[in-house]
């Protein structure tokens, strides 16, 4: 490296170091930052970190599992920091990373914020966008021991960018480096989403910020460091001018997606609704099931204006810590709805709403200030829920799977059919060939029953643990005599939905159908010239889609036509 070069860095780790003005740097990045991002990829390379991926296999964690501690960084937005700080503490232990511990101290005892639990990492840092740059957190052999992944941050900002590393120190936990070839990745935390059983999800933000890789490069390094299987990327945002997904979208369990909403053809609905139809027609759930798909309205400003004539104010930008959720919120009209939504679709956990209508402006809001740690003796309990049902006859078979590093002694299933009376203990038992998965029934209802359950999972150290994690206060269930809507509706002459329409990415064509025939998806293009053809695909009684990727199209207007051996229906679609 030339001497240049080592002091243009060195005067870049000054300026983001020692600058307050700087400490509040925007979630997006500047014109200035873009120029400084080859010389500081330059440097990247020659962090003091495990650079190969972990020899055994590894998975990452889930944002619902337990976890030891939660990560902030003490700068700007100090209102809101000393919320979470307030709410957190009590579920776990808090690592705050600051400047002046002295000063911070003040500050939570001034807003009646008890300082035990709270350890302070006094260390250099850039922005308060922790979820960014912070460390990500994996287990050998699924339970056994916590890793630290750091990946090179998507901005120039290398004070943020030692954050993992100023964490790995204070835990002892070992830190592994995806930052040098072949596995040197550009990512960003809040582009990246995982459901604990190897799918991960992000935006294509990761495509374009790593030009020299596919696709399929991306995919193998996320596997050897992340674990990951399956990798859904997903067109960017018209209006979302960071393009990270958790600004629209979150995992709130292994079968449940929740999706932010706008009004019908407004800001980024479109968009959302494609890619979100995308994910569930190639990336169904581990169990190999449909999502659950909860909508969760996006709200606008004050004048009613949503993106891009107003901030992007999301929901969906929530955290867990343990037993709570944090979520955020702006105005109480819509924060009611939001906050109602959040407690019907998470039982038991305390939902906590806290006001970021300060931050916002900034394209953030909890999710992006805060960062897991995970827990060093996970008890590790996922299943299947059980559907509703139209069986009042036999018994409802239910699976569960629990892991921990000593081993499982015992799982028990608790269910009743009313809350507030109690709960009847089932054991599970183990299969033929004693393994991680436990076995049991709850006993067939009459028509018209709820059944409430939760799973508890003793390890042979004698730790307990419980899915939902706030059980009894939190519950699975399901209903007894309820039948699966069927559909069934004749063929209309035009798609019902062409969306985004406009169109630059990944777009929906969707129809009904009466037969189960095959189909082949055409695109014209003024001209009456052939532009797209897709393979046949068997069509479905009900509702079918079609998609395809518009990113590289010029823009124009274009004929959409399907054909199949019994009908042909056709549509319009714009290309911006």
């Amino acid at each position: 490296m030339s001497l240049v070069r080592i002091l243009f860095i060195s005067l870049i780790y000054c300026i983001f170091t020692t600058t307050d003005l700087l400490a509040q740097l925007p979630h997006i990045m500047s014109g200035s930052e873009r120029s400084m991002m080859p010389s500081y990829l330059d440097q990247i390379t020659q962090r003091n970190q495990i650079s190969n991926p972990p020899a055994s296999p590894i998975r990452a964690m889930a944002e619902w599992e337990e976890i030891d501690g939660l990560l902030v960084t003490w700068t700007g937005y100090q209102s809101i920091l000393t919320e979470i700080v307030r709410h957190a503490r009590v579920q776990t232990h808090v690592y705050v990373v600051c400047s002046d511990s002295n000063a911070v101290r003040s500050s939570l005892t001034s807003a009646g914020v008890p300082l035990s639990n709270i350890t302070y990492l006094v260390a250099p840092f850039n922005s308060v966008w922790a979820r960014d740059y912070g460390q990500w957190n994996v287990y050998t052999n699924d339970v056994d021991s916590l890793l630290l992944i750091d990946w090179i941050y998507n901005r120039p900002r290398p004070a943020d960018d030692n954050v993992p590393n100023v964490l790995a120190a204070k835990t002892g936990l070992p830190i592994y480096s995806m930052t040098s070839a072949p596995y040197d990745l550009i990512h960003t935390g809040g582009n990246f989403m995982v459901d604990g059983m190897g799918l991960g999800f992000s935006s294509n933000l990761i495509l374009d910020e790593n030009p020299g890789k596919t696709s399929a490069n991306i995919d193998t390094i996320m596997k050897a460091f992340m674990g990951l299987d399956r990798y859904a990327k997903m067109t960017v945002l018209p209006f979302d001018g960071i393009h990270h997904i958790d600004m629209h979208m979150k995992l709130l369990d292994e079968e449940t997606l929740l999706m932010g909403s706008y009004p019908n053809g407004v800001s980024d609905g479109p968009q959302i609704e494609a890619n979100l139809l995308y994910v569930l027609s190639n990336y169904p759930t581990t169990y190999g099931t449909p999502w659950k798909v909860i909508r969760i309205p996006q709200p606008p400003s004050t004048g009613g204006a949503y993106p891009p004539s107003a901030s992007y104010r999301t929901y969906t930008n929530s955290v867990f810590i343990n037993n709570t959720i944090l979520v955020p919120t702006y105005y109480q009209q819509y924060d009611t709805t939001a906050l109602r939504i959040y407690r019907e679709a998470l039982p038991g956990y305390n939902v906590i709403g806290i006001n970021c209508n300060s931050i916002i402006s900034a394209s953030g809001a909890l999710h992006c200030i805060t960062k897991e740690v995970g827990s060093s003796d996970p008890l590790w309990i996922t299943h299947k829920q059980l559907e509703n049902t139209f069986d009042t006859s036999n018994p409802y078979p239910v699976v569960a799977r629990a892991q921990h590093r000593s081993g499982v002694n015992a799982v028990s299933l608790w269910y009743t059919t009313d809350t507030l009376q109690p709960y009847t203990s089932i054991s599970l038992m183990q299969g033929i060939v004693p393994g991680n998965e436990w076995f049991g029934s709850i006993p067939a209802q009459v028509a018209g029953t709820t059944v409430y359950y939760f799973l508890e999972a003793m390890s042979a150290s004698g730790k307990t643990g419980y899915r939902p994690m706030p059980a009894p206060a939190g519950y699975y269930k399901f209903k007894v005599g309820v039948l699966t809507q069927v559909f069934s509706q004749e063929i209309p002459s035009s798609f019902s939905a062409i969306f985004p329409n406009p169109s630059k990415g990944i777009t929906c064509f969707q129809f009904d159908s009466k037969k189960i025939t095959e189909g082949e998806l055409r695109i014209y293009d003024q001209s009456g010239r052939v532009v797209f053809v897709s393979e046949k695909n068997r069509i479905i009684i009900g509702e079918n889609r079609y998609f395809i990727d518009t990113t590289n199209w010029s823009a124009g207007s274009f004929v959409a036509e399907l054909y199949t051996k019994d009908f042909r229906i056709r549509g319009k679609l714009m290309v911006r």
